[in-house]
């Protein structure tokens, strides 16, 4: 079965719950310019609490090397998630400042073309595919055509993003094989509060289908 990240954590009731459901990880977004964003403090302290249970990500758009790397020297997360323009040499650079701490990117996915030049980042350890609008780095609700994904060689584990519910996780799994499932919007009950209705209802939907 696809396992489960829950992004956009801000509480740690939010948090707890999705632990308790199963969660694989979660993530924390240090960028100001998302609804979702976390205070670093508090989100430090979550991840401290977790950090042994599920994997912590501290989410970010075009960063600094220092903000990448102190979000895992400093503040304690097991790894990162990287929007924007970073390139293959930023991601590397922050496995090596980091210690091999886990690197996510996430790429913005609306063509064959994106899908290709995702498979360039070779040294990450997950490759994000979230959904293409422009002026939007991510939260944006909706889907992407999950048919892209057949067109993919990358070895990379695969993280499915991108306005997934309830009710369309289980067609996502099944159309795009993913190693996870990334959920942030479709668990809300408003930006940056999870329904705790809407988190059980998506564990349910991911874990009746194999990845």
């Amino acid at each position: 079965m696809a396992r489960v990240k829950i992004c956009g954590i801000t509480r740690s009731e939010d948090a707890e719950l999705a632990v308790e459901l199963g969660a694989w990880a979660l993530g924390f977004i240090l960028w100001p310019g998302s609804p979702r964003a976390a205070d670093p403090a508090v989100a430090a302290g979550i991840a401290a609490r977790f950090r042994r249970r599920v994997e912590t990500f501290g989410v970010f758009v075009d960063p600094t090397l220092d903000e990448a790397t102190h979000a895992i020297n400093d503040l304690g997360f097991t790894g990162v998630q990287l929007h924007g323009g970073v390139g293959a040499a930023f991601c590397e650079e922050v496995k090596r400042r980091t210690g091999g701490a886990t690197v996510v990117r996430a790429f913005r996915i609306g063509s064959n073309a994106d899908v290709q030049d995702a498979d360039r980042f070779r040294a990450v350890d997950h490759h994000l595919y979230d959904t293409r609008v422009e002026g939007l780095e991510g939260g944006t609700g909706r889907n992407w055509d999950w048919s892209l994904a057949r067109t993919r060689r990358s070895r990379v584990p695969l993280i499915l993003s991108g306005g997934l519910t309830e009710d369309t996780v289980a067609d996502g799994i099944a159309a795009t094989g993913p190693h996870a499932v990334d959920v942030a919007s479709g668990t809300e009950a408003e930006p940056g509060v999870k329904d705790p209705e809407k988190l059980r209802a998506f564990f349910a939907a991911a874990a009746g289908v194999p990845a």
